[in-house]
């Protein structure tokens, strides 16, 4: 497995899927720092990585950019297609794709990338098509375990 290019959801996966806002209606979210701590290091190995969301937030922009990532999509109702134009872009085959989601709309994804996975708390569909499934649930170390899948154990 060869995988050049890592895709996460957000919501669900980089996050626990709670949506937090204030009496001003701000909106907060919760990122967990070792699921941040393996994007960087996998960033510092050479592979590429992205986040694709169906739901805009400046936190998702500003914790992407702390961690390095360059490919930020949000507000996307057709993942696979962005997707398909990223891997185009990167001059990659789907072979080549780490993805990670928690429910239906991250299906085709699951289904089409060379390595697939999902935190234990996704959803059953997910969980069954997905090529691994951590043990840990969305926001709570899930994409660190995936990413230790793809890059070995870090530390």
């Amino acid at each position: 497995m060869e995988i050049k290019l890592i895709v996460l959801d957000v919501d669900g996966v980089l996050t626990d899927g709670s949506i937090y806002y204030d009496s001003e209606g701000r909106e907060y979210k919760r990122f967990n720092v070792k699921d941040g701590f393996a994007i960087k290091y996998a960033i510092s190995k050479g592979i590429e990585v992205a986040v694709i969301t169906g739901r805009t937030s400046s936190m998702v922009e500003k914790r992407c950019k702390e961690l390095g990532i360059k490919h930020i999509f949000q507000n996307i109702k057709d993942k696979e297609n962005v997707c398909d134009q990223l891997v185009k872009q990167l001059n990659i085959t789907y072979a080549n794709v780490a993805y990670m989601g928690d429910d239906i709309p991250d299906l085709p994804l699951i289904k089409k990338a060379g390595f697939s996975g999902a935190p234990i708390d996704a959803v059953k569909k997910i969980k069954k098509e997905a090529n691994f499934v951590s043990v840990y649930p969305g926001g709570k170390g899930a994409v660190r375990e995936f990413i230790e899948q793809i890059v070995g154990e870090i530390g």
